[in-house]
């Protein structure tokens, strides 16, 4: 449910900044060049932090703790 909000908020967003900018109005004084770096900062961020939290298992022992916790779950 929070995703589909979020959604909506983002696209009222873009749909007022489309308006305004289809009016002559340019509601974000940013450069394309500011914008592309904010936005390539955020992705890096939100990715990293993602990568982070994900569980990666790199060790041997990691593997097959998680292969054996797979196999646990699908015999419950």
């Amino acid at each position: 449910m929070q995703h589909a909000i979020i959604r909506l908020i983002v696209l009222i967003i873009a749909l007022i900044n489309q308006t305004l900018t289809m009016l002559g109005w340019n509601p974000l004084p940013f450069s394309d060049e500011q914008i592309y770096e904010g936005v390539s900062a955020t992705v890096t961020v939100i990715v990293s932090v993602w990568v982070w939290w994900k569980n990666n298992s790199i060790t041997k022992e990691a593997q097959v703790a998680d292969d054996y916790m797979k196999k646990l779950k699908s015999d419950a």
